[in-house]
């Protein structure tokens, strides 16, 4: 009975242990958060290829706790701006991150 005893105490601790190793913190994201970025991601790309006015392979997009972050090369401010409001009308987005540059 004593040794049943201390194996579910350290049964009990190593599940506890493991449990706190899938919970999200600051700088990693939990599973849930992880598909609503990908989600996200998604869904402003295929905003972007739906506008024939921007080109899709030259902006990339990344999501981050729901903040979309555009990078790569456009050809016009006019363009730039167009693909940020694009990002911005998306459900699900808190913010947006312009890192996009003219060539």
């Amino acid at each position: 009975m004593t040794m049943l005893k201390r194996f579910s105490g350290f049964f009990i601790a190593a599940l506890m242990v493991s449990a706190l190793g899938c919970a999200a913190t600051s700088q990693r994201a939990s599973t849930g958060e992880y598909i609503d970025d990908a989600w996200i991601t998604t869904k402003v790309k295929s905003e972007i290829f739906k506008e024939p006015s921007l080109k899709v392979t030259q902006i990339n997009v990344e999501t981050n706790k729901n903040v979309v972050q555009l990078s790569g090369f456009v050809d016009s401010t006019a363009s730039m701006s167009k693909a940020v409001a694009i990002a911005k009308s998306v459900e699900g987005v808190s913010s947006v991150k312009n890192d996009m540059r003219l060539r």
